[in-house]
């Protein structure tokens, strides 16, 4: 696996501080990064902030503060969550303090203009300024969003629009196709289903005094701004330095071998619609991917900033600890459904495949090898110690072949298969039988040797895994497993056992694994 690969967060509103759904994102994406990298490729990850958004304006008035600073408060936060998770991010934007984003949109829209896409004209229909989005009724629940339940507002404007519409051909054969590629399939159908259906052109300005004044004017129409969609859409471009003539993006959009994008359900057609069509004007490249999230929810409701359905990812990290967090939106999130954010659940997979999972797997291999060889292997024979197990999992290929379609859970599923397989190649072997066996005769078991050294080799495989998914934890594995010849010194677990009374992880004893 080689070449350069652009992967990018969506850019969220900070009308308000985020929640745990925006760790879900961040984490996903996070994840697709470090494998890449790990796998030889080049990769930027791009997060970020949208702040132009009318609903930042609305939310910065009613908290009483100048709609800049509220905007730059909860950007910050945003990027402390960031931090917080061990997001290996290479770029972040704020899209309304950033100077290389405006030359970008203002570059876009110009292109569009120039190929005829754009024009003015007076329009009516029902808004939610949650989505940021006109709707036609068929499309609400009485005069409610169905996204954010909230009661549309019926508009009445002068707006300028793009000819949607006359790209509606190209995006249907390149979805249909799969030339753009949308996973799990269920979205490029939903996807795919929405261009079919027809589409019309789309409002792409809003009057400047009903966004009080925030966001990015229209190229030679100041009494208008840019349609924050549109805005924000240009950050993955403008973030490269499009309209400055900056080489990030000659080298990570237009000449990349991949360029995927990570997004939620809720703004599918955004980025598999509206996007590529701007793009097709603009006559750009297109992306290459496009990855779908579900939602999470509390209560069987989603989880949004402004609701009170909500969870602190940064409460959440504090009580889990960032592994725990981590993992569980990996691997305990559905990949075709939403799932609700469940503390019990979170401790209960960390407790399962992290603590007693892999973290045992590596206790008790290294502790047998101390006491029986005082930590050093034995020099077996062949190129790659780790694969003279051939009966254990390829797990590099498995989570391979996992990620490449979007599928999280598969990979962290071949995660646990691995470390069930190895502990069953400890339980048919008995090593610790084979050591008392050893003392006892004063004869060296070769077998004993082979054992040993092939289960700690191929946790050093798992370990280097890990690190995709958990790379604090696996830190600490790698550790404890050594290099080359030696395990390193005797340390506290990697993944300490979650006391009784307390969902943090925390040591409360040593493993409890018999004969180790």
């Amino acid at each position: 696996m080689t070449g350069t690969l652009y992967l990018t967060t969506s850019l969220p509103y900070v009308n308000a501080a985020p929640h745990v759904g925006h760790a879900l994102e961040f984490v996903h994406a996070d994840v697709l990064a470090r494998h890449a990298r790990a796998r030889g490729r080049d990769v930027r990850l791009l997060s970020g902030t949208d702040d132009n958004a009318i609903k930042n304006a609305r939310a910065a008035a009613a908290a009483g503060l100048p709609v800049a600073d509220f905007v730059a408060a909860n950007a910050a936060t945003f990027r402390r969550l960031l931090d917080g998770l061990d997001i290996a991010v290479d770029d972040q934007i704020s899209t309304g303090t950033d100077s290389r984003h405006a030359p970008g949109v203002e570059w876009i829209w110009r292109a569009c203009s120039a190929s005829g896409d754009l024009y003015r004209r007076s329009y009516r229909g029902l808004y939610c300024t949650g989505c940021e989005q006109f709707y036609a009724a068929e499309e609400l629940d009485g005069l409610r969003c169905r996204e954010h339940g909230t009661e549309v507002e019926a508009i009445s404007e002068s707006n300028w629009f793009f000819q949607l519409s006359r790209y509606a051909d190209q995006i249907e054969t390149l979805l249909a196709s799969g030339t753009i590629a949308i996973e799990p399939a269920e979205r490029a159908a939903e996807a795919l289903a929405f261009v079919r259906s027809g589409l019309a052109d789309i409002s792409v300005s809003r009057p400047r005094r009903r966004s009080s004044g925030w966001g990015i004017a229209v190229p030679g129409d100041p009494e208008q701004v840019i349609y924050v969609w549109w805005d924000v859409l240009a950050g993955y471009l403008s973030a490269l330095e499009l309209g400055v003539d900056g080489p990030a993006y000659q080298r990570w959009w237009a000449r990349s071998d991949s360029r995927i994008h990570v997004i939620g359900k809720g703004i599918l057609r955004f980025h598999a619609v509206y996007w590529i069509g701007l793009l097709l004007s603009a006559g750009l490249p297109l992306p290459s991917a496009i990855f779908v999230h579900e939602y999470l929810t509390a209560g069987g409701r989603k989880i949004a900033k402004t609701s009170g359905d909500t969870v602190d990812p940064f409460e959440a990290i504090a009580d889990h600890g960032v592994d725990a967090v981590r993992w569980w939106l990996i691997s305990d999130v559905s990949r075709r459904r939403d799932t609700d954010y469940d503390a019990g659940r979170v401790t209960a997979r960390y407790r399962r495949d992290l603590a007693g999972g892999i973290g045992n797997l590596v206790n008790r291999s290294c502790r047998l090898l101390q006491q029986a060889r005082g930590g050093r292997l034995a020099d077996l024979p062949g190129p790659d110690a780790s694969r003279l197990l051939p009966e254990l999992p390829d797990v590099p290929t498995l989570i391979d072949v996992a990620l490449a379609r979007y599928d999280l859970r598969a990979a962290t599923d071949s995660l646990g298969a691995a470390v069930a397989a190895a502990n069953r190649r400890l339980e048919e072997t008995a090593p610790w039988l084979l050591a008392a066996r050893e003392r006892t005769s004063g004869y060296t078991e070769p077998s004993l040797d082979q054992v040993l050294t092939e289960v700690v080799s191929y946790c050093r495989v798992l370990a280097d895994e890990f690190a995709i998914f958990v790379p604090g934890g696996a830190a600490r594995l790698r550790v404890q497993l050594g290099q080359d010849g030696r395990i390193g010194p005797p340390i506290e677990p990697a993944f300490p056992p979650v006391s009784a009374t307390s969902t943090s992880p925390e040591v409360v004893g040593a493993p409890t694994r018999a004969g180790c």
